[in-house]
C-alpha cells in the first residue's frame, strides 16, 4: 500500500465527481504526484465528451484497471521506482487528447539513528549529539529536531532539491548539566512534501540517556577523573586532617 495510498484514492474519487458529466476539459497540462520508492499510485484517467475512444493509460509499468464507467477509468499503477511520466490519452469527435501525469519518487525517513557522543561526560563539559537520517530524497522539506525530554534543543531544515538518496545528517555540540542525565535525549525527522503534492511524513529515533558526573570534576577521554583531580583530593584529605589534629601514618 503507498504511503499516501489513501489520499490518492480520495483525490481519484473527488475527480471523478468534479469531472463527471461536467463538460469542462479534463486535460489542461500536467499533474504532478509524489510517491514512496517501490510503492503505487491511483491515476484517474478521465475524458471530457460523453463518448470517448480508446481511453487507455500508456505506461511500461504494472497497471491494473480497478473500476470504468464510459467517461473515466480509474488505474492502479504498482511499483513505481523511479520518476516516470504517465499518459492519459483518448479520441473524442476524431480529436485526440493527453494529459501527463508526472510521478516524482521520493525517499522517506524509515530509520532515525540517534548517537552521543561521549555517552559519559563531567558536569560543565561539552558533549556531541549526531542525529543520522540514512537514504532520504529529497533533502528539501526535511526537518531534523534533536530533544532533551520535550525540550527542543537544535533545529535544522534541509536544502536542495537532489532526486538520488542521500543521509542526512545533524551535528550539535552542547554543555552537559547535572540534570541531563535525567532525560531521555531523541531526534525527531518530519518530511513536508505537501506543497509538492505529497503528504507529512514522521519518524523517531530510540531514546538514549546521557551519564552525567559531578560539576566540574575533569575526566579523560574514558570519563574516568584525571590524575589531576585525584591529586586533588589528595591535597584535600591532608588539610582536613591536619584541621582534625594531624595525620598519622597512612591515614591519607
Amino acid at each position: 500500500m503507498a504511503l499516501f495510498g489513501g489520499w490518492g484514492m480520495l483525490a481519484a474519487f473527488l475527480a471523478l465527481l468534479c469531472c463527471r458529466g461536467s463538460g469542462v476539459k479534463a486535460f489542461q497540462g500536467p499533474e504532478h504526484l509524489m510517491v514512496g520508492s517501490g510503492e503505487s499510485q491511483f491515476i484517474n484517467c478521465t475524458a471530457s465528451c460523453t463518448d470517448p475512444k480508446k481511453l487507455v493509460l500508456e505506461t511500461h509499468l504494472n497497471k491494473t484497471l480497478l473500476e470504468s464507467q464510459a467517461q473515466w477509468k480509474l488505474f492502479k499503477v504498482a511499483n513505481i521506482s523511479k520518476d516516470e511520466k504517465l499518459l492519459c490519452s483518448f479520441t473524442c469527435g476524431g480529436r485526440q487528447e493527453t494529459k501527463v501525469f508526472i510521478v516524482t519518487v521520493f525517499y522517506p525517513p524509515k530509520q532515525v539513528l540517534l548517537t552521543l557522543w561521549p555517552t559519559s561526560v563531567a558536569a560543565g563539559t561539552l558533549f556531541t549529539i549526531e542525529c543520522r537520517v540514512p537514504a532520504v530524497a529529497p533533502l528539501e522539506g526535511l526537518t531534523v529536531t534533536l530533544l532533551r525530554g520535550t525540550e527542543i534543543l537544535y533545529i535544522q531544515t534541509f536544502v536542495g532539491t537532489a532526486p538520488s538518496p542521500q543521509d542526512a545528517v545533524v551535528s550539535h555540540n552542547t554543555t552537559a548539566h547535572r540534570e541531563d542525565g535525567h532525560h531521555n535525549f531523541s531526534c525527531e525527522a518530519q518530511m513536508d512534501l505537501r506543497s509538492r503534492g505529497g503528504g507529512l511524513v514522521h519518524r523517531v529515533s530510540d531514546p538514549q540517556r546521557l551519564e552525567v558526573k559531578g560539576e566540574g570534576e575533569p575526566t579523560d577521554q574514558e570519563g574516568v577523573p584525571s590524575l589531576s583531580a585525584l591529586r586533588g583530593r589528595k591535597r584535600l584529605c591532608l588539610a582536613l586532617c591536619q584541621l582534625r589534629g594531624g595525620t598519622r601514618g597512612n591515614d591519607t
